[in-house]
């Protein structure tokens, strides 16, 4: 843990913590012209530059810099960076995506030298620097094209690769939190968050992460569809400092999302709305003393641990903000009951009450002739048809299997799940991405915003490739169901089943620090209706190696399989319905 980090925990401990203004808001007040954006050194810069306001960290760092200064002045103990929209993909709509790496290590040292300024001022009071990391301007889980709904502008691996750029300059410059902020779609997101943590691994260091997303109206959603639940289900696997709502709808739309998220999420809550939402005239017209009386009631509620404000609000909004955090008390984060959580668009858990949870498998060519023929055919508006029935039949999860000969089967699990995405009635439950070529289960988990279940990785080739499809699976934050095959092949005595669903829970749990509730074993339940005498036992022999594995592994979840249907047992009182059954 860095010394910065230390910090930060003991403040938020002990208060709130208080977070700048909008720099943007800040900027535009000084009126600048194309020739104060691009400065000395992009004169011949051939595509126009004003508006971005991230080169002026390059070209002006003097003004940048007294925005810092002011908002700590007000009484910030954390600055953002002038980084909001510093990645590739957004930068090139000024010709600038050759220039993300300067303008990132340019905006953090110049964020790094106030605070320090301000730190030595009053050595009682450290101020830190958090690198602000953007949406962009592109989404992974919506289409631009109306005419193709299966069609992105960018894939997984090009946000990757952009966030990579702007985190490598922002680390560089000496951040001291990294701050994912204003998601509005949770799978960028989680592209982001996957090439922070390659940056941590390949630079063996780590440092504080915060996230923040922000909501598009009424309804409590973000712009790609996910409600704030299943949005923290999405990237509850993720080592976090603090989750958040920023920008959204003002201060007081917010009290509804704020409240709920402070009950769901163990890490510190953070709340920077917008100085309301903008007039006819672009501007925004909060108060301070308004936005800070509705943060006052957030934080008396406790709710709690940073508040700060977004677009529109100046150092006067963020020195009233400042005076009422003195006034409160932190809020406490809390343990939660630690059940087996999934998502889609929505949220799905299952406690131990549960009934069973229903997954449908139509949309699996290996188990439906009229799903296979449709998606050899490429008529995927009428595959999605057959996942959208299933919804409508009652599948809390869909089972998606496109594992054919024939098939590019990478390809068509990203085409289809991408025509999943833009359909809410189905796009609303999880998806099971379903493969034994772990190539397309990758494939699966870079479309996928919500929290989806891997099917299935095993022992069969061995610990080394169990622990890398683990680790992998566990990066992208989801759950996975685990086969009863070892390295001799697949367990049929209640033995053999039990003694390596036990020995993959160990090396999930221990060695790749999986979460034990999201661990789903599959025992094999075998075909139980061959007419050879020494199959009668199979289906008695699952039932009691499921009741052992629930016994011995409680917080685990065991799944199996009947006419195309799967589910998961809630517990030994179903082991006995099942017998009776």
């Amino acid at each position: 843990m860095t010394k910065a980090e230390r910090q930060i925990r003991s403040i938020l401990d002990e208060r709130i913590l208080v977070l700048d203004g909008a720099m943007g808001v800040m900027l535009q007040g000084y009126e600048l012209s194309e020739a104060d954006y691009r400065g000395n050194a992009f004169v011949g810069h051939q595509s126009v530059v004003q508006g971005c306001n991230d080169l002026l960290s390059v070209t002006r760092p003097d003004i940048v810099q007294e925005v810092h200064r002011r908002f700590l002045e007000a009484g910030a103990d954390m600055i953002e960076t002038n980084t909001f929209t510093a990645t590739s993909i957004s930068l090139a709509d000024y010709g600038l995506e050759n220039y993300v790496y300067d303008i990132n290590i340019a905006a953090a040292r110049l964020a790094r030298e106030e605070a320090d300024r301000a730190t030595q001022l009053t050595p009682e009071k450290p101020r830190f620097v958090a690198g602000a990391v953007g949406p962009t301007n592109s989404t992974l889980s919506l289409s631009p094209d109306v005419n193709d709904p299966a069609y992105r502008t960018m894939t997984f691996d090009e946000v990757v690769a952009a966030y990579s750029e702007q985190v490598r300059g922002l680390m560089d410059g000496g951040v001291d939190v990294l701050l994912c902020e204003t998601v509005f779609d949770t799978l960028t997101l989680k592209a982001g968050l996957y090439a922070i943590e390659q940056y941590f691994q390949d630079n063996d260091v780590r440092i504080p992460l915060m996230v923040s997303l922000t909501i598009t109206d009424q309804s409590g959603r973000m712009l790609s569809g996910q409600t704030i639940e299943a949005f923290w289900q999405s990237i509850a696997h993720v080592d976090l400092l603090s989750v958040g709502i920023n920008c959204s709808l003002g201060a007081s739309d917010m009290r509804a999302y704020v409240q709920q998220l402070a009950h769901i999420t163990p890490h510190y809550v953070t709340c920077y709305p917008n100085a309301g939402l903008p007039n006819e005239f672009g501007e925004y017209d909060d108060t301070p003393e308004n936005m800070a009386a509705v943060l006052d009631s957030f934080a008396k509620e406790g709710w709690l641990n940073v508040i700060g404000g977004c677009c529109g609000s100046t150092p006067d909004h963020v020195a009233a903000i400042a005076a009422i955090a003195e006034k409160r008390s932190p809020r406490k984060p809390e343990t939660l009951d630690l059940v087996s959580r999934y998502s889609g668009l929505e949220s799905l858990a299952v406690y131990q009450d549960t009934s069973f949870i229903m997954v449908g498998e139509r949309t699996n060519v290996t188990g439906s002739r009229r799903f296979a023929r449709l998606i050899k055919n490429e008529q995927f508006d009428k595959a999605l048809d057959v996942a959208r029935h299933q919804v409508e039949g009652g599948a809390n999860i869909i089972d998606v299997n496109v594992d054919e000969g024939l098939l590019d089967s990478p390809a068509v699990m990203t085409r289809f799940l991408n025509l999943i995405a833009t359909e809410p009635e189905v796009a609303r439950v999880p998806i099971m991405i379903d493969s034994s070529d772990f190539e397309v289960i990758e494939a699966g988990l870079k479309c996928v915003q919500g929290k989806a279940i891997v099917n299935s990785i095993s022992l069969k080739e061995g610990e080394e490739e169990f622990i890398a499809h683990a680790r992998t699976v566990q990066r992208y934050g989801a759950a996975v169901v685990v086969m009863a095959f070892d390295e001799t092949g697949q367990a049929t005595s209640i033995e053999d089943r039990v003694s390596i669903c036990e020995r993959a829970h160990r090396i999930l749990t221990e060695t790749v620090g999986m979460n034990p509730s999201d661990i789903i074993f599959d025992p094999n339940i075998l075909t139980v209706a061959t007419g050879i005498d020494e199959h009668n036992d199979y289906a008695l022999n699952f039932i009691e190696a499921v009741r052992q594995i629930k016994e011995r592994l409680p917080r685990a979840k065991v799944s199996g399989g009947v006419s195309n249907v799967s589910f998961s047992f809630r517990g030994n009182d179903y082991v006995r319905e099942a017998i009776h059954a």
